[in-house]
């Protein structure tokens, strides 16, 4: 049974971050005005007649992001846990049925296709897998009569080998920096640390040996002239143009020839067309997001909430440093979105699960925090 906390909407507003609330919100204004100005240039890439096709679409997804943030922000904890054990579960249920009958892109199964949609089961994994986690650990803390910290440890395990069957290389590094995060937060012995970097270890190298697109990739961003790396390449192009104050909504060219402008490059049509002021401003947002979120952690007296919060967290910022990473050719490529600018339906319906999750774990309650 799913229980709702707040009695009133003034309930809800005098105990939410509303500072949290309205950078969530503002970057979602800020993935509208890029997906407009990039949906024209996508939509001739794939052949549709329509110019604003995936600003519709993305349109259609904020909407539904803010009402299941909202909706995710007036849960009680126990309502959280409830809800991200089933999504665990559907999460991983859903992954094996992609290697199944997935839609193969690239050599990768990682979408479900029906009704006109797409979905991807593994952007849901990672808040539900984060949640529960920190909540094994935290019981484990608290002396409970079950192996949390096997159970939790058991849990990256599955995820992490059923996401590298599809494969999917970029979120198996997310998932474990983030679960390795929370393993660190919880202040669990070094024995358990040294177990998780040896597997972690093993596993990339087992990646680089066994996985070709993986090896491929990493050798290319090592060695440019040795393969393609015209997506970086005119990504770099993009941000170079746009200078400063960019050359003017609407104006970028690069945008054109830029497969996945809309999503996965959409900072370098940010950059190329409102400049580099913008693109900081983007970046701050985020580190404001992050920081508010771990200094409200911090201050929190439920150790699950504190974990969840902390890792929650370390999600946004890490998914936002790879993305930006990529655009500016640091990192090899690996197909993050930017959260809530990049265009995709399954990536904003779960980041918008994610930040509903910290901003309902982080509302003002009687003891929630501790005193100043």
């Amino acid at each position: 049974m799913v229980v709702i906390e707040a009695r009133s909407v003034g309930d809800w507003w005098r105990s939410i971050d509303r500072t949290m609330l309205f950078v969530v919100f503002a970057l979602i204004s800020v993935g509208l005005i890029l997906s407009l100005a990039s949906s024209p240039a996508a939509a001739v890439r794939e052949n549709i007649s329509d110019p604003f096709h995936f600003l519709y679409r993305h349109s259609v997804f904020a909407v539904l992001s803010v009402i299941g943030l909202i909706f995710v922000s007036l849960l009680d904890r126990r309502s959280i846990r409830r809800l991200c054990a089933l999504t665990l579960v559907g999460s991983l249920a859903l992954i094996v049925v992609t290697l199944i009958r997935g839609h193969e892109v690239g050599g990768a199964s990682r979408w479900l296709h029906f009704a006109g949609f797409s979905l991807q089961p593994s952007e849901f994994l990672k808040p539900s897998l984060i949640v529960i986690a920190a909540w094994l650990f935290a019981e484990a803390r608290n002396g409970a009569p079950i192996p949390g910290r096997v159970i939790a440890f058991g849990l990256y395990l599955t995820s992490v080998v059923l996401l590298m069957q599809q494969p999917d290389f970029g979120q198996s590094i997310l998932i474990t920096l983030v679960f390795g995060g929370v393993f660190f937060v919880a202040g669990l012995n070094l024995r358990w640390m040294l177990g998780l970097a040896t597997t972690a270890t093993a596993g990339v190298v087992s990646a680089w040996l066994f996985l070709p697109y993986v090896a491929t990739r990493v050798e290319r961003f090592l060695n440019p002239d040795a393969g393609e790396t015209y997506q970086t390449d005119t990504a770099i192009e993009a941000i170079s143009r746009g200078g400063v104050f960019g050359v003017g909504p609407g104006e970028g060219i690069v945008k054109w020839n830029l497969p996945d402008s809309q999503s996965d490059f959409i900072l370098a049509v940010a950059a190329e067309e409102f400049g580099l002021i913008a693109s900081l401003s983007i970046i701050g947002l985020f580190a404001i997001l992050v920081a508010r979120a771990w200094l409200n952690a911090l201050r929190l007296t439920d150790h699950f909430a504190q974990l969840a919060v902390s890792g929650l967290a370390l999600q946004f910022a890490l998914q936002s440093v790879i993305n930006i990473g990529v655009n500016l050719d640091l990192i090899p490529p690996k197909g993050m979105t930017l959260p809530f600018i990049s265009y995709g339906g399954s990536s904003m319906l779960a980041l918008a699960l994610g930040a509903g999750l910290m901003l309902a774990l982080t509302r003002r309650r009687p003891g929630a925090y501790l005193r100043a």
